[in-house]
Formats: structure tokens, C-alpha cells, sequence
């Protein structure tokens, strides 16, 4: 039996067996990684492959290595051409994701030794109705420019920390900012 009826746990990179870490907690601490806005992307690449594979990946089959890796990530299933905007916040809505998920696996996720990243993201997508789907589809209605239905509109005020993604800034960026705000006092 082979495709997305099994959980890689390899991956075949220029005719070598490369040994995986698939685990949830993996592969989220690599999207930690992605999101820092200090690190360049070449640098985000080095810490991801470092991170997912048991071992060094050689130059020559770097490309390959990170195609392997989006594709592991989205599930074995293509990825969309063009990334909508950010909906969710992986470290932000972690307290949200982890009580769906482990509504939706009738388990304590965290607790778990092994959670396999497509394991995970089955779970993630049997999230039904909740906290969660709320905040995301306030945050896309918002993103999208469209008009908040009234309990949205009140749950969005009560809980405007939750739903509100903040813009992460660069460590240059920030000392830009600060130095403009002295300029204007």
C-alpha cells in the first residue's frame, strides 16, 4: 500500500533514504522558525532542513529536500498557487488548536509521546464549529473587507487580543520605529 494511505517516515532525496522527524511538535517548531521575522529565508531553510532531517542534506540535493518538505507539510497534497492572507498563528492560537484537536481525537494531544504531522492534520481538519473556526472566520471576514454579523462583531470586541494576528517586527525594523517616535515627540 503506498500514497497517502501510509505516514512517511523517510523521505528518497537524489536515489538516498533520508530519515524524518515527523512529529507535530517537529514540524511546528520549524514554522516557528519561518515566522521569525529576523532570520533571512536562506537562513529559515538551513534550520528547517537541519531540523526535519536525521541528517545533513548535500547541496546538490537541497531544492529536492525542501520540495520534499512542502509537500510532507500540506499533507502529501498540493499547495495552493497563491497563499491567501494569515488566518491563523500557529504559537498565537496554539491554546485554541490544542483544545479542538483534542475534542475532535478524544485525547489529550500533548500528553501523547508520538503525534505523526499527517495525524495531526487530520485531526486539525475534523475541527468542527468552536473557538477556533470563530476566531478564523472573524479574521477572514476582516481580512476580506466584509461586514462582521452582530455576535461577531461582539465577540471581536471582547476578544480582540485573540483574533487579532500582531505584525511581527524585525529586530532593524523595531529600532526604525523607535527612532522615528523620537522624531516625532
Amino acid at each position: 500500500m503506498t500514497g497517502l494511505w501510509r505516514l512517511p517516515d523517510h523521505a528518497v532525496i537524489g536515489g538516498k533514504k533520508y530519515e524524518i522527524h515527523p512529529d507535530f511538535r517537529d514540524i511546528l517548531e520549524i514554522f516557528s522558525y519561518f515566522s521569525d521575522p529576523d532570520l533571512p529565508e536562506f537562513l529559515q531553510w538551513e534550520i528547517a532542513l537541519a531540523l526535519f532531517y536525521e541528517e545533513e542534506i548535500p547541496e546538490e540535493h537541497r531544492l529536492p529536500a525542501m520540495e520534499h518538505f512542502n509537500w510532507f507539510v500540506s499533507g502529501g497534497r498540493p499547495q495552493a498557487a497563491a497563499p491567501g492572507p494569515v488566518l491563523l498563528d500557529w504559537e498565537q492560537d496554539a491554546p485554541l488548536i490544542a483544545a479542538d484537536i483534542n475534542k475532535a481525537s478524544g485525547q489529550e494531544l500533548r500528553a501523547l509521546p508520538f503525534v505523526h504531522w499527517w495525524t495531526f492534520l487530520s485531526w486539525f481538519n475534523a475541527i468542527g464549529q468552536g473557538q477556533l473556526s470563530t476566531v478564523v472566520s472573524i479574521r477572514s471576514k476582516l481580512a476580506g473587507g466584509k461586514k462582521l454579523e452582530g455576535w461577531e462583531q461582539e465577540f471581536y470586541r471582547e476578544n480582540r487580543a485573540l483574533v487579532e494576528l500582531p505584525r511581527r517586527y524585525s529586530q532593524q525594523e523595531l529600532q526604525e520605529k523607535q527612532r522615528l517616535e523620537k522624531l516625532l515627540q
